[in-house]
């Protein structure tokens, strides 16, 4: 996939569809702004689905407010064979994870950080993380991959998570790739 070709997906949710980048930005600051005291954590994870002739990737965006609510998007990407080999499956979740949080520059993390800096010591906090689809149990078939993908995911200097944590990945996103 080129890099290039992977930036006309746009994002959507069950309120809105065809949000630019920018527009889901506006969105999460938006959300932040309601409650800048909160406790926040964005977080960015792929899921797939292999069907008949396709294999379905689903990144989910999710802003969470602990406690107080979430607001979250999706963007679709479609690779038109079925992607059977576990180990491409998830590099490639990984790859589409990693594009989007890229597009949280540093300018835009900034952003979103001078929310809660002013509301610091009244406990208000911001996390990223980054969810992947894998686990590290003994009966699961990816977990020989979990040193290699949290190592990418914190070579983009979010914070990793996986299975049982990584529910954007494996919860939000998953339900949109049926």
């Amino acid at each position: 996939m080129k890099k290039s070709q992977a930036y006309h997906h746009s994002f959507q949710n069950l309120q809105e569809n065809r949000m630019s980048f920018d527009q889901v930005f506006t969105r999460i600051v938006e959300f932040m702004n309601i409650d800048p005291r909160g406790n926040f954590r964005l977080m960015v994870g792929t899921d797939s689905q292999v069907h008949k002739s396709q294999t379905t990737f689903i990144t989910g965006i999710v802003i969470q407010n602990e406690g107080k609510g979430v607001w979250a998007c999706i963007r679709k990407v479609i690779i038109p064979r079925k992607m059977t080999h576990l180990h491409d499956r998830i590099s490639l979740e990984l790859s589409l994870t990693e594009e989007v949080v890229s597009l949280f520059t540093e300018e835009r993390k900034s952003e979103l950080i001078n929310i809660v800096l002013p509301h610091l010591y009244q406990g208000a906090t911001f996390t990223m993380e980054g969810h992947i689809d894998i686990g590290a149990g003994k009966r699961n078939k990816t977990r020989e991959f979990v040193k290699e993908m949290v190592t990418r995911i914190e070579s983009m200097g979010v914070e990793p998570k996986i299975k049982p944590n990584a529910f954007v990945a494996s919860s939000y996103a998953n339900r949109y790739t049926k």
